[in-house]
């Protein structure tokens, strides 16, 4: 191959790579560069004028009550990917290390399934199950205890959390550590090493990639849901999606909403990339 052949563009791999840039051009982008430029209108008689003003921005981040939503929603999501990740590791790893191949593929199978079923309609299930007069109180009650409140608390916006999460979890934790070579852990065994102290020292390194990126969709999905701090939280202290949602209507603030938007892109991307960075830090020695 000469120089200039390899100088020349390859017109097959341009023309795979075509439409995944044409598809984030047109529906990540541009949606992007246009919320922020909306987050610089102005809005007059209910109506957004063109404009490249700061005061949406020294509005909403001089306001202690963006703040406010803004670490209770980091909290929250913080709070739902150590949950989350926590509670799906023993499913992990027994499917990874103790299930036969068969019972794997029937246990990925199960949980893609309630993936089928809108995310929404699983929140309003939660509802009557966790209502003062539902299912897990009238339950209690017949051990003489209860009701107790479960919906509209942070306790409800957890079970949302974790009913959008934990199935991903396990499904991305599982594949993570299945891949990890047997030997190793026999090997980790022969020379003494406790169950416990090889997972911590064995498992948990080799899987650490995935482990990370099953954290990250954890962390992604609770800090932008909408679903689980409103139907099941009460909505009250609102999160930032709530905020979104409620400074959009009142007075159709529409750019002071993207300055809420975008402060949760921001978060995200600066989320994101930190831990990837950490998840592969070693493996880039």
């Amino acid at each position: 191959m000469t120089a200039r052949d390899r100088t020349r563009p390859d017109l097959y791999a341009i023309a795979w790579r075509l439409p995944l840039i044409v598809w984030q051009g047109l529906f990540f982008v541009g949606p992007l560069i246009f919320m922020v430029a909306m987050s610089f209108f102005l809005v007059k008689n209910y109506r957004m004028e063109a404009a490249f003003q700061f005061s949406n921005w020294i509005r909403m981040l001089g306001r202690d009550f963006f703040w406010d939503a803004y670490f209770l929603t980091l909290g929250l999501a913080v709070l739902a990917t150590a949950l989350t990740s926590l509670a799906a590791f023993p499913a992990s790893y027994y499917l990874a290390f103790k299930a036969s191949e068969r019972a794997r593929r029937w246990a990925i199978f199960f949980l893609i399934i309630p993936f089928f079923t809108s995310y929404v309609v699983r929140v309003f299930a939660w509802q009557v199950i966790l209502a003062q007069q539902g299912v897990i109180n009238a339950g209690l009650s017949y051990l003489g205890l209860g009701p107790y409140q479960m919906l509209n608390t942070t306790l409800g916006t957890m079970v949302g959390y974790l009913t959008l999460c934990l199935p991903l979890a396990v499904i991305l934790q599982t594949f993570a550590l299945a891949n990890i070579d047997k030997r190793l852990v026999e090997a980790a065994h022969n020379l003494g090493c406790g169950r416990l102290r090889t997972v911590f020292t064995v498992v948990v390194p080799l899987a650490k990639t995935g482990l990370v990126v099953a954290a990250v969709f954890c962390f992604i999905l609770s800090f932008g849901d909408f679903v689980s701090p409103y139907y099941l939280g009460g909505s009250k202290p609102p999160t930032l999606s709530i905020m979104i949602v409620d400074t959009s209507k009142s007075g159709q603030q529409w750019p002071r909403a993207a300055v809420v938007a975008i402060m949760m892109i921001v978060t995200l991307l600066v989320v994101a990339f930190t831990a990837i960075g950490f998840a592969y830090r070693k493996r880039g020695r």
